[in-house]
């Protein structure tokens, strides 16, 4: 019996993204299923009452909440291109900075996009050192997981769909501050599981137009 998968995600959310690059990068095939997130589905409620979030991964009826959970979860299941190192210790790092990425990198973008003035100047500084303290990180690697792509890069290129908008709205440029992150960007792009599966940034840009005309941002 073939493996019933599916996806319950929010397009731009780089959240989602992740499970779905992870999936791309293991030729998993799976139903995508797009939600409204301001009037949610009733399978979303079901799968994940918790926090009532996506993404959720639906496995032959068992759903799988938080997306680092979620590739952990793809990458064990499917465990053909393995997205972490047989290295213990590699992998402790690995979760490491994914759970870094997770802590830091759309608090910080979020926060460029909603303010103004100091409050954005302080966001952008935030970001920044966050970047370089992942280009420290990446050192002279092509990607964080060594040759191919790892765990942390999946957890973190999907920001990459965000980056326009962020410098567009704090109008700075990540090249400048962060070359060698975006060598990476570019480089992961190279792959088809990144490139089919990323969000254009110019939508991407359109619908933070959309949010903050929500939230009543100037």
């Amino acid at each position: 019996m073939a493996d019933e998968v599916i996806l319950l995600d929010f397009w731009p959310s780089p959240f989602g993204l992740r499970a779905r690059i992870a999936m791309a990068e293991k030729g998993v095939e799976y139903d995508y299923r797009d939600e409204n997130l301001r009037e949610k589905g009733p399978l979303l409620l079901k799968s994940n009452p918790v926090h009532k979030k996506i993404p959720v991964l639906i496995h032959n009826g068992k759903p799988v909440c938080e997306s680092l959970i979620i590739v952990q979860y793809i990458d064990e299941v499917w465990n053909d291109k393995p997205l972490f190192s047989k290295d213990p210790y590699e992998t402790a790092k690995a979760r490491f900075w994914a759970d870094f990425v997770d802590k830091k990198i759309y608090d910080c973008g979020t926060r460029i996009w909603k303010n103004k003035g100091e409050a954005q100047d302080q966001a952008k500084k935030e970001f920044i050192d966050c970047l370089k303290l992942l280009e420290g990180e990446l050192a002279e690697k092509s990607y964080f997981g060594g040759d191919t792509l790892g765990y942390v890069d999946v957890a973190l290129i999907p920001f990459a769909c965000w980056f326009y908008s962020y410098e567009t709205e704090g109008k700075f440029s990540i090249e400048e501050d962060c070359p060698k992150i975006m060598a990476w960007v570019k480089r992961c792009m190279e792959k088809e599981s990144v490139s089919k599966t990323l969000a254009e940034p110019q939508k991407v840009y359109e619908f933070v137009g959309v949010l903050k005309k929500m939230y009543g941002i100037e």
